[in-house]
C-alpha cells in the first residue's frame, strides 16, 4: 500500500521529529579526504542482499537486505529482497527537497525538523571517537546544505556524538553557523559514561552559549534486550528490543536530574524522542516522589522538566493528551517520524483524534508553538 497524503485540518502545525533517507554516497562525498577510504557505505553481499559497511566492515545489524525497507511507512510488504535497494526505494519527499516541500503543503505543515536514517545505524558498531565524528561532520553539513534549498521550511538538526564530547561541542558551533537549529545525540555510549555525567559538561556548555536545544534520539544500540538478565528467544527480540529501549532512553534522561546536571547549567534545553511521551507523568511522579521521601534539598523533578526539557510524542498515543497539562503543555510535541516504517502513515488521522481532546491554547502549543519557541524558529 502506497502512502496516502492526507491534509492536516490545523494550521501552525510542525513535525519536531521527521527523517531523511539519506543519498548512499553521502560520507564518500563529504567526508574529509583522509577518512574517505573508511566511509560509510551501502555494499552488496554474495547473495544479492545490501549491507551497511562501517568503517571497511561489513555491518553485524544493518545487513541481510534490511536497507532496502527502511522508508516503507505505509506499505504492505516489509520482506527484504535481493531486488529492494535502499536507494530504488526513496519514497516521495524522504530524500528530494522540492517533494518534501511539496508534502509539508499537501498535508498542511509549515516545517519539519529533519533527523537522519542511515545515521541511526552506524554508532553502535562504530566505537573509534575520531571517525564517529568524522562520520557526523559529513552528514551535518550535508543536512544544512539540504536543508538550505527548502526556504527554512527544513530545519537542520546537527548528529553529535558522546565519544568525544569536546569535538562534538566544536563541531556544533561550525553546525550551528552553518544553519542548524539544535543538535541530538544517542542513548548510548561506548565509553559507558551515562548522559548527565559532568565529562559531558563541555558539550552542555556549548549548547547553552549557543542558545540551542539537545535532544535524545534513539538508534540502534549496541547490546541485546536486557542483556544478563534475559536471554530473548530470536523469534521476540523485535518486540523486547523495541520497548526496552524506551528504558535505555529513559535511564539516559534520569541522569541528568539525579547528577544535578539541571542544576548546573539551568539555561540547557534537553528533549526526549520517538519513545512516546504519555509515560513522563508517572515517570515525574515517581522522582518527585523519592524526592520528598528522602527529604533532599533540590528542586522537584517536574519543576526542572517544565522549566527545561520537552518531549515529542506519537500521533496515535492514546494516553498522552490526559497528562499534558498536569506536567506542563510548554513541554510537548509531536511527531510523524516520516517515512520510517516503525510508524503508522495514519498520522493524520491519529493526530486529529488527539488533539480535539485538547483545550485551544495547549492544542496550539503541542502543534507547533513549543518547537517555534524551544528551536527559535520564526
Amino acid at each position: 500500500m502506497a502512502y496516502e497524503i492526507k491534509r492536516f485540518p490545523y494550521p501552525g502545525t510542525i513535525d519536531a521529529d521527521g527523517h531523511v533517507l539519506e543519498p548512499p554516497d553521502l560520507w564518500e562525498n563529504y567526508l574529509e579526504a583522509r577518512y574517505k577510504k573508511r566511509a560509510l557505505r551501502i555494499r552488496v553481499d554474495d547473495q544479492g542482499f545490501e549491507y551497511l559497511e562501517i568503517d571497511s566492515r561489513p555491518s553485524k545489524r544493518s545487513n541481510n537486505g534490511s536497507l532496502g525497507v527502511l522508508g516503507a511507512m505505509g506499505s504492505d510488504d516489509m520482506r527484504p529482497h535481493p531486488e529492494r535497494r535502499y536507494a530504488d526505494n526513496i519514497p516521495y519527499g524522504a530524500g528530494n527537497v522540492a517533494e518534501r516541500v511539496s508534502l509539508l503543503d499537501q498535508e498542511n505543515l509549515d516545517h519539519a525538523l529533519l533527523y537522519p536514517t542511515l545515521g541511526l545505524l552506524w554508532e553502535c558498531e562504530l566505537t573509534d571517537p575520531e571517525l564517529s565524528l568524522a562520520y557526523v561532520r559529513a552528514y551535518n553539513r550535508w543536512i544544512a546544505e539540504f536543508c538550505r534549498a527548502s526556504d527554512s521550511r527544513l530545519v537542520p538538526i546537527a548528529q553529535l556524538t558522546l565519544l568525544d564530547p569536546e569535538g562534538s561541542a566544536q563541531e556544533l558551533e561550525r553546525a550551528v553557523k552553518d544553519g542548524c537549529k539544535g543538535a541530538w545525540v544517542n542513548s548510548f555510549n561506548h565509553h559507558r559514561v551515562i548522559h548527565g555525567d559532568p565529562r559531558h559538561d563541555v558539550l552542555f556548555a556549548k549548547c547553552v552559549a549557543l542558545d540551542v536545544p539537545l535532544a535524545i534520539h534513539p538508534t540502534f544500540i549496541p547490546h541485546a534486550p536486557a542483556e544478563g538478565i534475559f536471554d530473548w528467544p530470536e523469534r521476540g527480540r523485535g518486540w523486547g528490543e523495541a520497548l526496552w529501549l524506551r528504558a535505555v532512553m529513559q535511564q539516559a534522561f534520569i541522569s541528568f536530574f539525579s547528577l544535578g546536571t539541571f542544576e548546573r547549567f539551568p539555561e540547557l534545553r534537553l528533549g526526549v524522542l520517538e519513545v512516546g511521551s504519555g509515560w513522563v507523568g508517572s515517570f515525574l511522579d515517581r522522582m518527585d516522589a523519592f524526592t520528598k521521601s528522602l527529604k533532599a534539598k533540590r528542586a522537584s523533578a517536574t519543576d526542572i522538566f517544565r522549566r527545561q526539557c520537552f518531549i515529542s510524542g506519537d500521533p496515535d498515543e492514546t494516553s498522552a493528551p490526559y497528562v499534558i497539562d498536569h506536567v506542563g503543555a510548554d513541554c510537548f510535541m509531536w511527531a510523524t517520524d516520516y517515512p520510517h516504517p516503525d510508524h503508522p502513515h495514519t498520522w493524520v488521522d491519529d493526530l486529529t483524534r488527539y488533539v480535539e481532546k485538547l483545550e485551544p491554547l495547549t492544542r496550539a502549543k503541542l502543534l507547533g508553538d513549543n518547537v517555534r519557541r524551544i528551536y527559535r524558529l520564526s
